[in-house]
């Protein structure tokens, strides 16, 4: 289970995001291929509170297997800032632009991230999934995901809860016992 790489709140090199908290939001970035990780570590050098997930991968090669942490979601990046801070954001290299519709960034919903947070710090198995607009609602009731709604799925007769960042069309599918969910409207 791969670990997330989540910098500290560093707010205190930007006065503006500093004075003004209420203005905090979450975006997607979209980044250059590849580039997930080091956008991710420019932000951390800027001060800048941002989140990319990360999940575990093994691949085989003709002579050994390796085990790599790859980004959940490829090419994106999640930032939570004020907009009007936002070119101190979209300077960094491998930065392309802020997600959005009509050349106008639209910010996530805090309780997406908080999800998908939980779920890559819960410890259990974290994979991406293809996003799904269809499917049984629940919410999960104990456990380390509790509270966290979703759409439940099967996969190898395990359950999971899909957890979806609809902003940008991506989803991760998180391993739950049956008897820890609800059905909810």
């Amino acid at each position: 289970m791969g670990m997330p790489f989540i910098s500290a709140p560093g707010y205190a090199e930007s006065p503006a995001m500093v004075s003004d908290f209420s203005d905090l939001r979450w975006y997607a970035l979209y980044t250059s291929a590849h580039h997930e990780k080091r956008v991710a570590s420019q932000l951390q050098a800027r001060g800048v509170d941002h989140f990319l997930p990360l999940c575990s991968s093994t691949r085989r090669w003709k002579d050994r297997r390796v085990s790599l942490e790859l980004p959940l979601f490829p090419g994106y990046v999640f930032v939570r800032c004020d907009l009007r801070d936002r070119w101190h954001v979209l300077q960094a290299p491998g930065v392309v632009h802020l997600v959005g519709f009509g050349g106008k960034p639209c910010s996530l919903p805090d309780s997406e991230i908080v999800a998908l947070q939980k779920g890559i710090l819960s410890g259990l198995n974290v994979e991406p999934h293809a996003n799904l607009s269809v499917g049984t609602r629940v919410r999960v009731l104990r456990g380390p995901l509790e509270g966290v709604k979703g759409i439940l799925v099967r996969k190898k007769k395990v359950c999971r809860v899909v957890l979806s960042l609809d902003l940008i069309g991506r989803s991760a599918s998180v391993e739950v016992d049956a008897a820890d969910i609800e059905k909810t409207l």
